[in-house]
């Protein structure tokens, strides 16, 4: 059986609008004015910014929040290397701190012991789609700014109201993968004027005209095509995205119940099959109410209890007919652009770094026995027959 497309809604009718129409451009469409607008109705803020990676929202709530050469941002470490880079683009120094053993996200007593007065921000992450403790974490904070890495959930609840309005800045992913997707792409949210005007300009060139709600630069001809007109007042980078991209996007965000729906549905498949047996551990926690969005299902392979290789149980999943495993990305810390200080050509202060010197011993642990299991199913049907091939793999081998 095969997995019907993601790309079921108005995808390819608005796409084919932006082809027939004269405007490409994020720069003079409107695809991206409208994509912000409803993007931040579902997350329930004022303002959206559309850009080209989750890897760029990153980078300019950062720059926005002034973070720059000397400062310090802490960051969950289980997660992707792309939290620690975008900290790399603002000049800032990463600082890594633990995780919750059962949510698997950022610990908020651990973070107390690494926030210092060089702590200019803290990236959180909702990791696989669960939400992290978001009134801990904002009482540990004590003001500091908080920036929700929310590129692997949607909207998604956290006691009762939609991720995305916790921290000043909540950034999401559109990559390919992702739970609405246009094969590359961003967008950033927050509720406060001045940020999102200044991070749609740092996004956007730098151009001085640029709002906070407003994205278009050649909206006045008059005004624009004047010799005498200055365009430009802060450095900024490109990091737009295509006006097809955001045709795709608005596609995929007015399906975006269904897709995240499926995604819970087939993780429930999967859950049912594992719950039956005690090869595994959940990620879960009764501290707070949660939806969980179920980018992959997350959990920890108790290998150390059977004897079984992380390697063997995946290989004889596959045997039988399921889908790839995927292990969790390397503690950043432990990859070796860091390893072996590849960061610190980028500035003078990076020289005498040693951030493969952090310590933070649950995630260390917890790393290596991780299993995500593919969620992105978009017919039950096919959900079914893969956990039933897991449930097979579980009796041969337990």
């Amino acid at each position: 059986m095969k997995n019907p497309t993601k790309y079921f809604g108005n995808e390819l009718k608005y796409v084919k609008k932006v082809l027939n129409s004269e405007n490409w451009s994020a720069t003079s469409g409107s695809w991206n004015r409208t994509l912000e607008i409803e993007f931040a109705k579902k997350v329930g803020v004022k303002y959206a910014i559309a850009m080209n990676s989750g890897t760029a929202t990153l980078h300019c709530a950062l720059k926005a929040l002034g973070v720059g050469e000397g400062d310090e941002v802490i960051t969950p470490a289980l997660t992707v290397i792309m939290d620690t880079t975008s900290i790399f683009h603002a000049n800032a120094i990463p600082v890594y701190c633990d995780v919750n053993p059962n949510t698997l996200c950022l610990d908020p007593e651990d973070l107390k012991k690494k926030i210092t007065k060089k702590t200019k921000a803290i990236i959180t992450v909702s990791l696989y789609g669960m939400p992290p403790d978001y009134d801990k974490i904002k009482e540990a904070a004590c003001g500091i700014p908080i920036i929700e890495d929310n590129a692997q959930s949607l909207f998604n609840l956290y006691e009762e109201r939609t991720i995305g309005a916790f921290g000043v800045f909540a950034s999401y992913s559109f990559e390919n993968t992702k739970l609405l997707s246009c094969g590359e792409g961003g967008i950033l949210v927050t509720d406060n004027e001045t940020l999102a005007r200044e991070a749609r300009k740092i996004a956007g060139h730098g151009f001085k005209n640029l709002q906070a709600d407003e994205g278009r630069t050649r909206l006045n001809q008059d005004i624009f095509q004047d010799p005498n007109y200055k365009r430009h007042d802060i450095v900024g980078w490109n990091y737009r995205l295509s006006e097809v991209c955001a045709a795709v996007a608005m596609g995929q965000l007015e399906q975006s119940e269904k897709l995240e729906q499926l995604r819970i549905d087939s993780a429930s498949i999967f859950l049912d099959v594992m719950k039956k047996y005690s090869v595994f551990e959940y990620q879960e926690t009764e501290d707070y109410f949660y939806t969980h969005a179920y980018y992959t299902l997350g959990v920890k392979y108790q290998n150390e209890k059977y004897g079984i290789p992380w390697q063997k149980f995946r290989s004889s999943y596959i045997k039988n007919g399921g889908d790839g495993i995927y292990g969790a990305w390397a503690v950043p810390y432990k990859e070796p652009v860091i390893e072996s200080k590849q960061y610190s050509s980028l500035l003078n202060s990076y020289k005498d770094l040693n951030l493969a010197d952090s310590v933070c011993p649950v995630a260390e642990k917890i790393q290596p026995t991780i299993m995500q299991f593919k969620t992105n199913y978009r017919d039950l049907k096919l959900a079914k027959e893969k956990a039933k091939m897991l449930e097979t793999t579980i009796k041969e081998l337990f």
